[in-house]
């Protein structure tokens, strides 16, 4: 069913459009991605289909009785509500037609007349109907689930809403989004401000959900979960392409390298008719030019396709450090009572990428500071190898003056073979060139301070990226140079980030602090975790939590873990195989899931189009595979010891 239609919007300011000519429809169940660089102007189309900005042109339609909500910015609660009467609110117009409801029960009940009572049970089973399709009698449940998969506690809900932070109430909006149910949601950076536990129920239950939504994100794990459709604004229009965001990527390549081709094709083919219009223009071939001319005349000329790219981002080469970054051994942390972590150990090697994810408050930026020597652990031991030059860039971009021009900030004090060409080469392998990098660096964005930061840190010649959470101000196209960077980069980096895309693509090793003091070390990356926490909650308590090893990452210098006691048996689900034998699987469907993924690094596979989509086939088989392989593990282990 037809809910939203936007028809040749154009919305600008200054004379100067942000985009025109905006066409496309919201039907039920839609579930639209909507992408595009900073500033692009996503939130103003956003503002327009919920009518509150005027397009310049064009129109938007709210199709018959459909109704829209869109997840307020700025929070306004009337005073003295607690959390879970605020949240209920969302529910008014239910909540009224229950009172009515009620009043017609009495009405019902009192009445004599036969017409009136006839007319009032009319009433009552319309209304009851009504309340039964809304599951009107279910409301507090609701209300309880949706708060609760937010990440809101039982107590929490007598609580005024005042008394809760600004991320907090901004999660309450959300909440009230959610139970509101409009037919049509519009959702502007929905999972900000949540944590990765709370960001994956909220992708499950989006994707549940039968009404037509608009989501504008940067977290692609997200809109992988979440969408059925993308929408690219780039070059003030809109492009809409079928699928996930792993799907939209590479279609729009295929899209951009076909319209390529079609813009080249097309020049040959008019350089090679004005050729022979300027050679045959006279004499017995001059009425062959001249329809040659009419048929250049009539050609719709294809303009040359452009895409949105990321800034250039690349570090410089670095000096080798030893066999091992770090080596750490029952690393604890508490402040008092509170405990961030207990016998954390591990060990860093050269050239490896290690992540460091949790929730706010789980003691990931601590974590860093005891690597880095600023702070001591409780107990433990932290040894940095040899030759190790750390970088560190916090969250807040301190290793920067705000007040100097950007190539002056980024230039070392006490280096005088640098040159300011030097340093303007440098900034714009970063994306930073030309009249920005003589501006001072507090009127920057913060994307364009990001990059000039990580430039800071190349030109001091670090061979260890300490990186705390640095694709905070990055549009999705510069979080995949980012990344591109640091495959690429020939020292070691820790990175502490909640971006699960982020993690997938850049780290060899995780570490996970749960906020409550525990710890876990998963050798691989953020699809190896998601692989080992299903398995878990698929063999349920009997697992005893443990995780399976990742013994194939031995071969990339990770020591893996060791294999865990015997608990209690549960029943057989697959054919007895020896642990030590699907411990030598693992290692061998690890390895190949890294030759493969390495392949795709490659030009040669590229292309040629056959061997692609075969080793892209082979990737997928493998991985389900290798999920296999961790579940018979698990069962191995507990039933035969």
């Amino acid at each position: 069913m037809l809910l939203l239609s936007c028809t040749n919007v154009a919305r600008g300011y200054d004379a100067t459009p942000l985009f025109e000519g905006v066409t496309f429809e919201v039907h039920a169940g839609d579930r639209i991605g909507f992408v595009g660089p900073n500033g692009a102007g996503k939130t103003t189309l956003l503002r327009c289909l919920a009518g509150q900005d005027e397009p310049d042109a064009g129109s938007v339609a709210l199709h018959a009785g459909a109704r829209l909500g869109t997840l307020q910015q700025v929070a306004e609660f009337p005073p003295g509500r607690t959390l879970f009467d605020e949240a209920k609110s969302a529910f008014d117009e239910l909540l009224a037609t229950q009172k009515e409801f009620e009043r017609v029960a009495e009405e019902l009940a009192a009445a004599t007349d036969e017409s009136q009572r006839k007319q009032l049970s009319a009433k009552f089973d319309r209304l009851n109907e009504l309340l039964r399709h809304h599951d009107a009698y279910e409301l507090d449940h609701k209300v309880e689930g949706v708060l609760g998969g937010l990440g809101f506690k039982t107590a929490d809900f007598t609580r005024g809403v005042a008394t809760f932070s600004g991320g907090q109430q901004r999660r309450l909006l959300l909440a009230k989004l959610l139970l509101s149910a409009p037919d049509v949601m519009l959702l502007d950076e929905p999972s900000n401000h949540l944590d990765i536990d709370t960001t994956r129920w909220l992708e499950n239950y989006l994707a549940q959900q039968p009404e037509g939504m608009i989501v504008v994100s940067h977290d692609r794990y997200f809109l992988d979960k979440v969408v059925t459709k993308i929408l690219e604004l780039h070059d003030r229009r809109v492009t809409g392409y079928p699928g996930d965001y792993h799907q939209y990527v590479r279609q729009r390549e295929e899209r951009y390298e076909r319209r390529l081709k079609e813009y080249e094709a097309q020049r040959e083919f008019i350089e090679r008719q004005e050729e022979y219009i300027r050679r045959a223009h006279y004499g017995q071939l001059a009425k062959q030019a001249q329809s040659r001319m009419k048929v250049l005349d009539r050609l719709e000329v294809v303009g040359k396709p452009t895409r949105v790219e990321g800034p250039r981002i690349s570090f410089q080469e670095v000096r080798r450090s030893g066999d091992v970054v770090f080596h750490t051994e029952d690393l604890t942390k508490r402040y008092g009572d509170k405990v961030l972590f207990v016998n954390l150990s591990f060990d860093l090697p050269r050239g490896k990428r290690l992540g460091i994810m949790g929730p706010n408050g789980s003691g990931k930026t601590t974590l860093l500071r005891i690597l880095l020597g600023d702070e001591e652990p409780t107990s433990g031991l932290v040894q940095r190898g040899h030759l190790v030059f750390p970088g560190y860039l916090d969250q807040h971009l301190r290793v920067l003056d705000g007040e100097k021009s950007v190539v002056r900030a980024v230039w070392p004090d006490d280096d005088p073979s640098q040159t300011e060409q030097k340093m303007r080469d440098l900034l714009g392998s970063f994306g930073l060139q030309g009249e920005t990098v003589e501006q001072p660096v507090k009127s920057l964005s913060g994307g364009e301070q990001s990059r000039a930061a990580l430039a800071r840190l190349t030109v001091n010649g670090c061979n260890l990226l300490i990186l705390d959470e640095p694709t905070n101000h990055l549009d999705i196209w510069a979080c995949d140079s980012l990344e591109e960077a640091l495959k690429n980069f020939g020292g070691s980096a820790v990175v502490v980030s909640h971006d699960r895309y982020f993690l997938n693509r850049s780290v060899d090793l995780l570490i996970v602090l749960d906020g409550a003091g525990g710890s876990e070390v998963v050798y691989g990356n953020y699809d190896t975790y998601e692989l080992l926490r299903a398995a878990r909650e698929k063999a349920g308590p009997a697992s005893g939590g443990r995780q399976p090893p990742v013994s194939g990452e031995q071969n990339r210098g990770l020591t893996p873990p060791a294999r865990p006691g015997k608990t209690a048996k549960r029943k057989r689900e697959v054919p007895y195989r020896k642990v030590a034998d699907l411990e030598a699987d693992i290692a061998a469907a690890e390895a190949k899931v890294a030759a493969l993924e390495g392949a795709l690094q490659t030009a040669e596979v590229y292309r040629d189009p056959a061997r692609l989509r075969g080793t892209m086939a082979d990737l997928e088989a493998t991985k389900d595979a290798l999920a296999r392989l961790y579940q018979h593990w698990e069962e191995a282990v507990e039933l035969d010891g």
